[in-house]
């Protein structure tokens, strides 16, 4: 089994109570499913962020990412298609999926 990180982009928060109700209810659907599988069941990100350049610069902001998780899968195409039930998906986000390898 591998690690695959599956980063969140994009998409929008629940707004009403019902809403973010909805939405939790299929996360934890989505990540009962998954069981052991699911390695983290990740975060969302906040508004802020810095991004360093090789040069050491620092500067405000940088990238679209929304959150992560981390599944245990046979083969990418398998990480893929566990991810395909991920809910962030409902709410207009997308998903990449990274395989990871161990180096340390």
């Amino acid at each position: 089994m591998t690690d695959y990180l599956l980063l969140y982009t994009g998409g929008s928060m629940p707004e009403t109570d019902e809403e973010q109700k909805t939405v939790m209810d299929a996360w934890n659907t989505w990540m009962g499913q998954l069981g052991s599988s699911l390695k983290d069941e990740g975060n969302p990100f906040g508004p802020a962020s810095k991004t360093i350049s090789n040069d050491g610069s620092v500067s405000d902001g940088g990238g679209s990412a929304s959150g992560y998780s981390i599944l245990s899968a046979d083969s990418l195409d398998a990480a893929t298609e566990m991810a395909k039930g991920c809910p962030v998906l409902q709410g207009g986000a997308k998903i990449t999926v990274y395989e990871t390898f161990s180096v340390m």
